[in-house]
This record gives C-alpha cells, sequence and structure tokens, in this order.
C-alpha cells in the first residue's frame, strides 16, 4: 500500500495517526460542550435536561446546514491539495465562507425570534417550554459564528492542519467549562442563572473559537483571497461545491430530521423517556468517536490520494481503517453497557430512566456495529467522489426504518424507550450493510472531480 503508481513509498498508517490523533481530541471537544451543559444541569433537575437535549436536537439540525458547505469545501478542498491546485481550493474556501455567513446570519434571526414557535411545533412539554425558549434564544442569536468555524476547520484540517483547530477547541471547552460552573450556579459574585448560564458559555465559548480560528486561518493557511483568482468568478467551483455538498448534508439532514421526528414521539412517551434519551445520547457519542476521527483523517489522505488519481491505494486504506474503527468502537461500546449501572446513577436518581437507560447501554453494543460502518461508508465515498449513493440509501432506511418502526414499536405497540432504540439499532444496521457493500464494489472509481 505504501509504493504504487511510481509514486515513493508513503507510510500511510503513520499519516493517518498523525492526522487521527489531533482530530480525536478536536471532535471530542466539541462534543463535550453539550455533555458539560448537561451534566452541569443534571444538578437542576431532569426538565431542564430534557429541555435543552431537544433544543441541541434543533440547534444540531441547524449545524447540519451549515455543514452543506463545509463538508464539500473539506472534500473539494482535499482533492485539490492533493492534485496541487492552490487557486482552486483557496476559491472554493472564500465561496463556501461566503454563502455560510448568509446562511449562519438567516439561522441567528430564525432561531433567536421564533425560538417558542420552533419548540412549540416540536412537542416540548410545558414544564420544560420555558428553559428551552431561554436557552435556544441566546444560542440561537449568535449561531452565525459555528457555521464559519465549521468551513475555517473543514479547510485547514483538509490540508492536513489538524492541530491547530484541536488546540482552539481545547480552550473553548474550558472557557464554556468555567463558564458553565459560574453563570449555572452563581460562582464569584455572579448570579445564579441556571438554563441561561449554560446558554451564555456555551455562546461565548464558540464565539471565542470562531475568533481565534480566524487568526490561525490566516496567518497558517490561507493568508488572503486575491482579487485575479475570482475574475471571472469560479462558477465551476461554485458547481462543483454545490454538487458535493447538496448530496453530502441531505444525507445528514435527513438523518437528523428523522431524530427531530423522533423527539417529537419521545416526547410524548414522557420526560423520563426524553431525559434518558439525552443522558444516553451524551454518553453513547463519546463511544464512536474514535470511529468519526479515524475517518475524517482517513477520509482526508483519500481526498488526497483520489487528487492523483491512485484509487486502490484509496480502496485499500479505507478498508483498513474501517477494520480499525470497528474494533475499538465495540470494545468502548462493551465497556460503556457494563459501566452503565454505575454512571447513570451520577447523572440522576430517579429509577426509571436509570433501569431503561442500562437496558439502552446494552442494546448500544449491537447498534454500534451498523453505526461504524454507517460513519465509514457515508465519509469515505464522498471524499471518492460518490455523493448521491450515500443520500438515497439514507434517506429510504433512515425514515421507513429509523422512524416507520421506532414509532410503531415506541407508542403503538407501547414499547416505549426501548422500542424506539430497536427502531435505531436496524436502521443503522441496514444502511451499513448496504453502504459498505457500495463502498466494496469499487463502482466509485473515477468519480473525482480533479
Amino acid at each position: 500500500m505504501s509504493k504504487t503508481d511510481n509514486h515513493p513509498p508513503i507510510d500511510f498508517r503513520a499519516r493517518l495517526a498523525h492526522l487521527m490523533l489531533p482530530i480525536f481530541f478536536d471532535i471530542a471537544l466539541v462534543m463535550l460542550v453539550g455533555a458539560v451543559d448537561t451534566v452541569m444541569l443534571s444538578h437542576c433537575g431532569d426538565e431542564p435536561v430534557a429541555a435543552v437535549g431537544m433544543v441541541n436536537q434543533l440547534v444540531n439540525l441547524v449545524f447540519l446546514v451549515y455543514q452543506f458547505l463545509s463538508i464539500g469545501a473539506g472534500i473539494l478542498c482535499a482533492q485539490y491539495f492533493g492534485a496541487g491546485q492552490r487557486q482552486r481550493l483557496v476559491q472554493t474556501v472564500a465561496i463556501a465562507l461566503s454563502l455560510n455567513l448568509l446562511v449562519g446570519l438567516a439561522a441567528s434571526a430564525m432561531l433567536h425570534f421564533n425560538a417558542e414557535a420552533l419548540l412549540l411545533a416540536m412537542g416540548l412539554r410545558a414544564d420544560t417550554l420555558p428553559p428551552g425558549v431561554t436557552y435556544l434564544q441566546i444560542v440561537g442569536a449568535l449561531a452565525m459564528f459555528p457555521a464559519l468555524s465549521l468551513t475555517l476547520s473543514a479547510s485547514m484540517r483538509s490540508s492536513g492542519k489538524v492541530v491547530e483547530p484541536m488546540a482552539i477547541n481545547i480552550l473553548a471547552n474550558v472557557l464554556n467549562a468555567v463558564g458553565n460552573y459560574i453563570l449555572i450556579f452563581g460562582k464569584f459574585g455572579f448570579p445564579a442563572m441556571g438554563v441561561a448560564g449554560a446558554a451564555w458559555a456555551t455562546a461565548f465559548a464558540r464565539t471565542v473559537q470562531f475568533l481565534l480560528l480566524a487568526a490561525v486561518h490566516t496567518v497558517r493557511h490561507i493568508p488572503s483571497y486575491p482579487l485575479s483568482f475570482f475574475k471571472p468568478f469560479p462558477w465551476r467551483e461554485l458547481k462543483n461545491l454545490l454538487t458535493v455538498g447538496a448530496p453530502a448534508v441531505a444525507e445528514e439532514l435527513s438523518y437528523c430530521l428523522s431524530q427531530v421526528a423522533v423527539i417529537y414521539f419521545i416526547n410524548k412517551i414522557s420526560t423520563e423517556a426524553l431525559a434518558t434519551k439525552t443522558y444516553c445520547s451524551n454518553l453513547i457519542m463519546f463511544v464512536f468517536l474514535f470511529c468519526i476521527a479515524t475517518t475524517q483523517g482517513g477520509d482526508i489522505l483519500v481526498g488526497h490520494l483520489i487528487g492523483q488519481k491512485r484509487y486502490r491505494v484509496a480502496y485499500l486504506l479505507g478498508s483498513f481503517f474501517l477494520r480499525r474503527s470497528m474494533l475499538i468502537t465495540l470494545v468502548c461500546s462493551a465497556a460503556l453497557a457494563i459501566a452503565g449501572p454505575f454512571i447513570l446513577p451520577l447523572l440522576t436518581s430517579n429509577p426509571t430512566i436509570i433501569r431503561t437507560g442500562v437496558i439502552i447501554l446494552a442494546m448500544d453494543v449491537i447498534l454500534e456495529i451498523g453505526r461504524v460502518k454507517n460513519i465509514f461508508a457515508c465519509g469515505t465515498l464522498r471524499a471518492a467522489g460518490d455523493v448521491v449513493y450515500p443520500v438515497v440509501v439514507g434517506v429510504t432506511i433512515q425514515w421507513s426504518v429509523g422512524v416507520g418502526i421506532a414509532c410503531l414499536l415506541g407508542l403503538p405497540l407501547k414499547l416505549g424507550l426501548i422500542g424506539v432504540w430497536i427502531g435505531f439499532l436496524l436502521d443503522e444496521n441496514i444502511r451499513g450493510m448496504i453502504l459498505t457493500r457500495r463502498w466494496h464494489s469499487l463502482k466509485w472509481f473515477g468519480k473525482s472531480f480533479t
């Protein structure tokens, strides 16, 4: 795998480790922003946790719209970097930043001024509506900054600059944790603000994160955007960005919308069910963290190889990190299932939440088999330029199985949250099987944009 197509030998395992480890800590720190809010708010009761859990589902949906351009920019920049096409890389980043700024401003206005209407539409219960509205109005008002941060991070990572985003995320998470402690509980002379304090801490941390990313991006990656690069306007890059980004985010958007639909039905079950889902999701996301990091690091290398037309090497590399991700994720999932009865009582004293949560964490071991395949296949097929197939499979299975069966088992058949999780399990594994078969079929050969 290290020497093909007359290229000099390269240790791809070492390069993958070099990219993956900073990305691992980077993503872990991003996840910690929401997890820290959940853990600290658990001291205020299960209702605020349930409210913030639903709000974050909506905010994540908006963030996926931002990724419409960020994902496309990352894929194209990786291929252009591998092919040595610097001008096309700069053009792509500039277009993505400009469009995400417009989208981010519109999203910020929508979330802030329509917070109550949006949460009512999602079916948030009356007892959890006030804290949910408070949190969404504050976090939503500054939602344009994550839009730009995602594009800046994707651009730097695509060129192998993965340490800088990680370091900035470390600082952002420290600010978020300290801000939560001070503002939620009223320390150092500040009033105890509860949910509002968590929201202000998160919004401030994300704002600082953007400002630092913008500064580092200018110094270390793209210092300027020469006007000569945009005369005439690079319509080809805009078309490629939309061609890659639209299908890529359509699958992610479909998944997030399906989760919002399921959250709506979980909320109909009970506030306890919604709180249980929030607690378990915040624990489980750290299980597949290694898989996400490995896939993102591997996809950068796959994009570079595709840009160089080295398809066979890209296939071997992708298959390697799929096996590695599967092994480590399953070990972590099993460890969480074993530790579940000891971890959940630290978050809540509600026996129903603890009992249901323990069962869900045990079921997650099987669910992760499919999730690893999905994360791998979706990301790697996109990196290779095969962007439409994952959308077709994703939309079809997510809504027929992920939503249909989950809601059927959860409500009419009265299996509650356990029934919903069975639907999740089937959804992930069916999609994973179909998409990995696509990867091994090699039908993505020759779909690059360079």
